[in-house]
């Protein structure tokens, strides 16, 4: 008998496989690879409250909390290529159960070389991190700038922090600072350092030492609705799509 540890919770793509117990199984240990996506819609969601004065100044703030909105699309789908992803979104009960979804554009950092080393070394946070800054400063001690290259705007990463299990946000970078870029009234970081800046605001405390996830970080998340439907043609292919929000823990 084959045993396995947990069941999966990432929703099933090619990269992805679920085995017909709930795990998650190699395509050639008999698993089933989720179908690929036509579309992939994201929205990042500000809420923004704008008020005029009676002289026409502006004056905004923010109200509540960032999240990110996805939309998936999905080409007309044989049963076979169907029943995987159908069967791990019933089991998730509508909006009641969180999941994790794999984005394929930010599967992996814009920088190729960058994406190689960040695939077998983390990057820690050298300096925490408090609530509702949008900077970080995180090194690892075998990273060259000159050689491993750096991380880019619009790359996407998670935080695993011992001490916060809950930390489940997903944030999205907008400008980096090397060993040779960095603002003139900072302290520039070390050719084994970055300072990065990302959207939004950091959700939760982060400690000294927490690992910053720059290889297929993934976004958590629930379906939108309750309901779930599908519309099989003549052909008997099934046609299929998703609607999720954000959900942190």
């Amino acid at each position: 008998m084959t045993d396995f540890a947990t069941y999966t919770n990432i929703l099933p793509d090619p990269n992805n496989p679920v085995g017909e117990a709930g795990q998650s199984l190699a395509v050639a240990s008999g698993g089933s690879n989720g179908p690929g996506y036509s579309t992939v819609n994201l929205s990042s969601k500000h809420a923004i409250d704008n008020t005029r004065t009676n002289s026409g100044r502006l004056v905004s703030r923010q109200s509540a909390g960032h999240s990110w909105e996805i939309s998936l699309g999905y080409n007309p789908m044989t049963r076979e290529q169907f029943e995987p992803v159908y069967n791990f979104l019933l089991q998730k009960r509508g909006s009641l159960t969180p999941f994790l979804v794999s984005l394929p554009q930010y599967k992996q950092p814009r920088d190729a070389t960058f994406a190689t080393f960040v695939a077998s070394n983390n990057f820690t946070t050298t300096a925490g991190g408090t609530a509702g800054t949008d900077t970080l400063l995180i090194g690892n001690s075998s990273y060259v700038l000159a050689t491993h290259k750096t991380a880019k705007p619009g790359d996407v990463f998670t935080v695993t922090d011992s001490s916060e299990s809950n930390h489940t946000k997903t944030y999205q970078i907008t400008r980096v600072e090397t060993n040779t870029t960095a603002e003139t009234n900072t302290t520039e970081p070390t050719t084994a350092q970055l300072r990065i800046h990302f959207v939004p605001s950091i959700q939760r405390q982060i400690a000294v030492g927490s690992t910053i996830v720059f290889n297929d970080p993934k976004f958590r998340v629930v379906m939108k609705s309750d309901v779930q439907s599908y519309s099989l043609n003549t052909e008997n292919l099934y046609k299929f799509s998703l609607k999720l929000e954000e959900a942190q823990a």
